[in-house]
């Protein structure tokens, strides 16, 4: 099966090809023609499956044909709500490469920077807005945002939204929106408040899963060190200088440990940065682009950024620390497929509630 094939315009299909993609992965073959049809959608795919592409090449298939000659400033159109701020500016990335033959606009919308860009850009014609609830909500009560004219709603990594507190944000987002309007929610896992989620927003959707719920991608190959809590600092140091790895990224379970852990890698003469809450959204989006340039060896990452990292073809990822519910190690074991996850056990009684294949 092609893109073309699926329904897409050829302006679509060339941006598609000069990102390398050829075929669509599974979710998108299935998504694509759902989301074209205008129907409601009810998704379930892990990090790494191509979601991302499988709902935005079809709002923007859908936003073209349907354009109308604007009298003044065109409306928002589209609206994608993302739990974090580094996934929505990856998302936002996505938008504008793959709708670059298109005249159709996009803008991110996040916390951690100075609102006052924000307003501005809104003044100026944005067909589709990818953003964080809080920040959205922000622009609300300023009354600097317009969402009246919303056509399609986008809810990716639901399950994640849930997890981080944002169900009240979103059901405020929700009582604003125009009622007439297609639905699209995508979530990594279907636990029963990701289905009260999706009954009272979905009108009869069609239902996708191509992965099995909490199954870790098939091309990892995962490696358990057993090691006491005192050495795993020094067994990982060893282990990134023995094997001459680049581009680690190391999962902690606080704030704190992450600074301590990038700290001490620096320590042993590895370059490393600690990404997390607590940091600027200019130094994460520094951190993250040394880090995706390859110029930084070592990211270490709080498990709540797990679902807002996405780069291909990463080689390692470690669990230095294991993630309380198995649904995270999903995501922070997978970012990408083709890479070695390692797990630190503090002992061998420690064992991870969820899958493993080795």
């Amino acid at each position: 099966m092609t893109f073309s094939a699926l329904g897409l315009s050829d302006e679509i299909v060339r941006a598609v090809t000069e990102r390398g993609y050829t075929e669509p992965t599974p979710i998108q073959a299935q998504a694509i023609p759902v989301v074209l049809s205008g129907g409601d959608l009810l998704a379930g795919a892990q990090t790494g499956t191509g979601k991302t592409a499988g709902f935005t090449l079809p709002i923007l298939q859908r936003l073209t044909a349907s354009a109308k000659p604007a009298t003044g400033k065109a409306p928002i159109r589209a609206l994608v709500l993302i739990p974090t701020r580094e996934l929505a500016a990856q998302v936002e990335e996505s938008v504008r490469d793959y709708g670059k033959y298109l005249k159709l606009t996009s803008m991110t919308m996040i916390g951690g920077v100075n609102i006052n860009p924000q307003i501005q850009r809104l003044k100026s014609r944005v067909d589709i807005l990818v953003a964080t609830p809080g920040r959205l909500l922000d622009h609300l009560q300023q009354k600097t945002l317009n969402l009246s004219h919303i056509e399609i709603l986008v809810l990716d990594e639901a399950d994640r939204m849930l997890d981080m507190g944002f169900i009240r944000d979103i059901k405020k987002i929700l009582a604003i929106l125009p009622r007439q309007r297609q639905n699209l929610l995508f979530s990594a896992t279907f636990s029963d408040e990701i289905k009260m989620l999706a009954d009272g927003l979905l009108n009869k959707p069609a239902m996708i899963e191509v992965a099995r719920r909490n199954a870790t991608a098939e091309l990892i190959t995962q490696k358990i060190y057993p090691v006491d809590r005192e050495r795993k600092r020094e067994l990982l140091t060893h282990l990134i200088k023995e094997h001459n790895w680049h581009q680690v990224l190391v999962f902690t379970r606080t704030k704190h440990g992450a600074n301590k852990l990038a700290e001490q890698l620096n320590k042993d003469s590895i370059p490393a940065l600690a990404i997390h809450g607590n940091k600027s959204q200019a130094a994460r989006t520094r951190a993250l682009a040394e880090f995706k340039s390859g110029k930084l060896q070592v990211l270490v990452a709080t498990d709540i950024a797990a679902r807002g990292i996405d780069i291909i073809e990463l080689p390692h990822v470690v669990n230095f620390e294991m993630p309380n519910v198995s649904e995270d190690y999903v995501h922070t074991c997978c970012p990408q497929t083709g890479i070695t996850a390692f797990r630190w056990l503090q002992s061998l009684n420690n064992v991870f509630r969820g899958t493993s294949k080795n």
